[in-house]
């Protein structure tokens, strides 16, 4: 397998693979697991395995564990910290006691307090990209992103985000300092932001878009049959798309992109994640898994047709509806 292909996020100069990994389900968050139990020693092996595949742009947040994710990062990457270009996230607060609160924070001085616990934690002095995992409504977003901007004068952070912001709120945060990456979930089954003027103003200011959970959560890979596949503690059995009607409505498109993929040789994890890649988009597959690692990162070279996107995307169409990402409380923290 070749290295992988190499892209811009932004105009400020950070060049990062075309296909990140995205380190979630590596840890609990709050106790749960995110994606079924996780191994640490194969989570920090999957790490390395990336690296080696020129996998090493990582994503993860302090809210995820809290905290815990960071440090395992931190684990992987110890003694070879600057061949990684690493992506951390801040705003669901968390306390002294590293508990999360599950208010939003934006505000400046919690900004810098976040930064410097995830420094911390992730044994570096400096973040590569540091995000606002969500946008606080109780904080005027020039207000964080000037708080952002002061850590990357002080060299703390070379570069800044956003996720889950809308365009009106992106054009703003843009106004106070040049933002590199806005990150929002899209894959065949969520493309709200060829809708909704993010990825247009994305576009017109020269931001890079980093799409994470590509796969769905992983209901593209094929692999899930029955909402028991889940374990009792499976974040995703709250998740509206993996429930009732929409989970049978989904499996039936699942089955219908495999069926594309079989006959392109392919897994339908491979082309859905080729199609991702197809629009411009870096992807953060979220993996804790050596053998998935590997067939994730071949996806960057498989090449699409327009006649194979059209067919892909005449399956799950703009508009139509797979069910919600989140359930109620997660929606309203989406910056809409």
């Amino acid at each position: 397998m070749n290295k992988m292909k190499t892209t811009p996020l932004g105009t400020q100069g950070l060049i990062v693979p075309v296909q990140g990994l995205g380190c979630m389900g590596m840890t609990t968050i709050a106790g749960n697991d995110i994606y079924g139990r996780a191994d640490e020693k194969e989570s920090i092996a999957t790490i390395h395995r990336s690296l080696d595949l020129g996998g090493n742009f990582l994503d993860t947040a302090d809210l995820y564990g809290p905290v815990l994710n960071e440090q395992l990062v931190a684990r992987a990457i110890k003694g070879n910290r600057d061949r990684y270009i690493i992506a951390t996230k801040f705003g669901f607060e968390i306390d002294d006691n590293d508990a999360l609160t599950w208010k939003i924070n934006g505000e400046p001085a919690y900004v810098k307090k976040a930064a410097e616990r995830s420094l911390k934690n992730l044994g570096t002095d400096v973040i590569d990209l540091y995000y606002l995992h969500r946008v606080d409504p109780n904080t005027p977003i020039e207000d964080t992103v000037g708080a952002m901007a002061e850590l990357v004068s002080e060299g703390k952070v070379r570069y800044i985000g956003l996720s889950e912001a809308s365009a009106e709120t992106i054009r703003k945060a843009h106004g106070v300092h040049p933002i590199s990456a806005v990150q929002t979930e899209y894959s065949l089954f969520e493309r709200a932001v060829e809708e909704n003027g993010v990825l247009e103003t994305l576009e017109a200011f020269g931001i890079g878009f980093v799409a994470y959970s590509p796969l769905g959560r992983g209901f593209i890979s094929g692999d899930i049959k029955s909402p028991d596949d889940f374990e009792p503690n499976d974040f995703r059995r709250s998740i509206p798309r993996f429930q009732g009607e929409h989970f049978y409505q989904n499996i039936q498109l699942v089955e219908a992109i495999t069926r594309l993929a079989q006959a392109k040789g392919v897994t339908a994890s491979q082309l859905a994640l080729a199609w991702v890649l197809s629009k411009g988009s870096v992807a953060i597959p979220g993996t804790k898994r050596l053998k998935y690692i590997e067939e994730n990162i071949a996806a960057t070279e498989i090449t699409l047709s327009s006649e194979e996107i059209l067919e892909l995307e005449s399956i799950v169409p703009p508009g139509m509806s797979t069910g919600a990402r989140y359930d109620e409380a997660g929606m309203s923290m989406i910056n809409r």
